[in-house]
């Protein structure tokens, strides 16, 4: 019965949806103030009916109701509690329902929070992100409909796929979806400001805090699938350029400029154009994710669905509303004049900078996703882009943005002197390069793109402090420390996700420059070297776990005669799924990672072992989680929080907020 309320409820939700996607939208059109306000409680209502929706699913996971086809085919009776949760977005038709409760929970809160707009340009938001609410409702109900009943209910279901039986991946789809979905606010934001004709400071500085938001969320969700991917998959990675790890990386990469463009349109109401078109591509790239995942167009091991049709409702989607918001751009591109006027050497000219390089990474990044499939389609030559392509191609640009950062963080606005900026930010110089020639010299017989990673990290990082410490102004060293304590939180949130930044890219330099890899057949009780440690294998055992087999190994480790630690490998077999997994056994340190995977039993004996020493690894991900703490400071900066300029100005002309 739950599951049928369940259903009900998300019918209701459709319905619901449908009034509060025309009527608002009516009313501002007309003037009509009671049609305006009908926005406001149908978008909290439908956030209520789809949640409870979700509920009903998550309740049949829970108490393993195989009469649900969906729980049939992705739960079983003896899997633990955390995966029997997971399970409900582990798949197809839930994971689409946590997209729309997550689009559902950003509408009820840009409606709880919206009380600063006008009231007119609030029912168009409002509006246009409840037709976005209704194009998945329809799909959702008319093709992945997550209620469907069995008319023979078996008595155990096919479990989960194992590879998603990880606390990481429990994780990393709800904080992908709330980056994803987030971004559809400032898509909403984007085509209000059109239909209104008008987009100003205030416009700048609401669209801010919804995409830092959508963008803290990518990060965590983006580094919670790198993490998996490190430790999970077995291939001592941390990043493939896999189709659906590409189609996280463009949102996140746009999302990224679309901040630093929405600071001049609210500083200098300059790019307002190249921003709107921004927050369209954004929320487009995101759905272009979905159809990565979901039509089965190019093959992944992220991919949750091989249905053609499924992906042909998607790509509808995507072609109504971005193809539908880019020629209303068109339409109102003439009057979206920039007002304010900067010089070549400028903080305006830094960010236009940032902007070019972010979107050119994210075009080369997808040209290489989906050129194999025109190649196919087009041509017919079966054309694989992998690692190479990605790393010639997008590296360049992305090292031109971390060398221009920390000088264009600190350049004056509208007219800025090179010099001025560069001067303090001296010290910084100095130490990366310090930093960059140390490793140079110590390395021996290999590429210098490691030494010039860790030297363009350690620019940022420094960069970032000097930028921070600059806004203390003069004095004495108390009187400054005293500054530093009360200075804005956007000005800190700023400084740690620059220097999150940094501190990835020392990771991945450093992982990627001087891993060292060992592989071989080792034997019980054998000690052998890697790198500058030794590892022995010291026992393996079979055991029977609650819903899977796994091979266990004992591995120690030594650097000379002292043992350091001692790591568990597996190599783990879902009997119900059959389906093999692998569990690395990683010693975690600050400057290293020894990370060992256990193979099969050889003929002649012994097993198969793969040792690597994977330096700075716990920094990209250290770094990663420093980026998303910096966006969350950023946000509990009040006059983000409540746009609080766009509360102080008076009502414009149709409902928008006055600069």
């Amino acid at each position: 019965m739950i599951v049928e309320l369940g259903h009900f409820a998300l019918i209701l939700g459709f319905a619901l949806g449908l009034v509060q996607m025309i009527v608002p939208q009516v009313g501002a059109a007309k003037g009509w103030h009671g049609w305006m306000a009908v926005a406001e409680p149908a978008a909290i209502s439908q956030l209520i009916l789809v949640g409870f929706s979700f509920a009903a699913l998550t309740y049949a996971f829970v108490t393993s109701d195989f009469s649900l086809q969906l729980v049939t085919l992705n739960s079983h009776s003896a899997k633990p509690m955390l995966y029997k949760i997971s399970g409900v977005w582990g798949n197809h038709e839930g994971s689409m329902l946590l997209w729309l409760l997550i689009l559902t929970l950003f509408g009820a809160a840009a409606a709880v929070r919206g009380g600063n707009l006008g009231a007119t340009f609030r029912a168009r938001v409002l509006s246009v992100q409840a037709a976005v609410s209704v194009a998945f409702y329809a799909f959702i109900l008319f093709t992945s409909n997550p209620f469907t009943r069995l008319l023979f209910p078996p008595l155990d279901g096919q479990d989960l796929n194992p590879l998603l039986q990880d606390p990481g991946l429990a994780f990393h789809p709800p904080f992908l979806y709330l980056g994803y979905v987030g971004l559809s606010m400032a898509f909403s934001f984007a085509v209000a400001a059109l239909i209104e004709g008008k987009v100003d400071a205030a416009w700048g500085r609401w669209v801010r805090p919804w995409t830092l938001a959508a963008w803290v969320f990518l990060t965590i969700g983006i580094g919670l699938g790198s993490w998996w991917a490190y430790y999970e998959l077995g291939w001592g990675g941390f990043w493939f350029w896999d189709p659906v790890e590409n189609a996280s990386f463009m949102p996140w990469l746009l999302a990224a400029a679309l901040l630093h463009s929405a600071i001049v349109v609210e500083k200098r109401e300059s790019l307002k154009a190249w921003t709107i078109l921004l927050a369209i591509l954004a929320f487009g790239f995101s759905l272009l994710g979905t159809f990565i995942v979901r039509s089965g167009v190019l093959t992944s091991v992220h991919a949750f669905a091989n249905d053609p049709e499924r992906g042909v409702f998607i790509l509808l989607i995507l072609g109504v509303f971005v193809g539908g918001a880019l020629t209303l751009f068109a339409w109102r591109a003439p009057v979206m004049q920039a007002k304010g006027v900067f010089g070549v050497v400028s903080r305006e000219t830094a960010l236009v900078a940032n902007n070019i390089l972010l979107a050119v990474a994210a075009f080369v990044v997808f040209v290489g996703t989906l050129w194999p499939m025109v190649a196919e389609m087009a041509f017919g030559r079966v054309l694989s882009v992998g690692p190479p392509f990605f790393d010639a191609a997008f590296t360049p640009f992305f090292m031109a943005l971390l060398a221009i950062l920390p000088v264009g963080a600190m350049v004056a606005w509208k007219r800025g002197n090179l010099a001025r900026a560069a001067t303090p930010l001296w010290p910084a110089a100095l130490l990366a390069v310090a930093i960059g020639a140390l490793a140079f010299a110590l390395q021996t017989g290999r590429s210098a793109l490691g030494p010039l990673g860790l030297m363009l990290g350690a620019w940022v990082v420094f960069g970032a402090a000097l930028d921070l410490w600059s806004r203390t102004g003069r004095g004495a060293r108390g009187e400054r420390l005293s500054r530093l304590t009360r200075l804005p939180r956007a000005d800190w949130g700023k400084a740690a996700a620059h220097a999150g930044l940094g501190i990835t890219v020392i990771g991945i330099a450093g992982h990627l420059a001087w891993a060292v890899e060992d592989i071989r057949v080792a034997q019980l009780g054998e000690r052998f070297a890697v790198g500058g440690y030794a590892v022995e294998l010291e026992a393996v055992d079979r055991l029977q776990e609650a819903n899977y087999t796994t091979t266990k190994a004992t591995v120690a480790l030594y650097r000379g005669d002292r043992q350091v630690a001692t790591v568990f490998p597996e190599k783990r077999f879902y009997p119900v799924a059959r389906m093999p997994t692998t569990e690395a056994g990683i010693a975690n340190g600050v400057l290293r990672d020894l990370y060992i995977v256990i193979g099969d039993a050889q003929e002649g004996g012994g097993w198969a072992l793969r040792s690597h020493i994977k330096p700075l690894s716990n920094w990209i991900w250290g770094g990663s989680i420093l980026m998303a703490l910096g966006g969350l400071i950023s946000l509990t900066d009040r006059r983000l929080r409540v746009a609080a300029g766009a509360a102080r100005a008076p009502s414009g002309p149709r409902g928008v907020p006055a600069e």
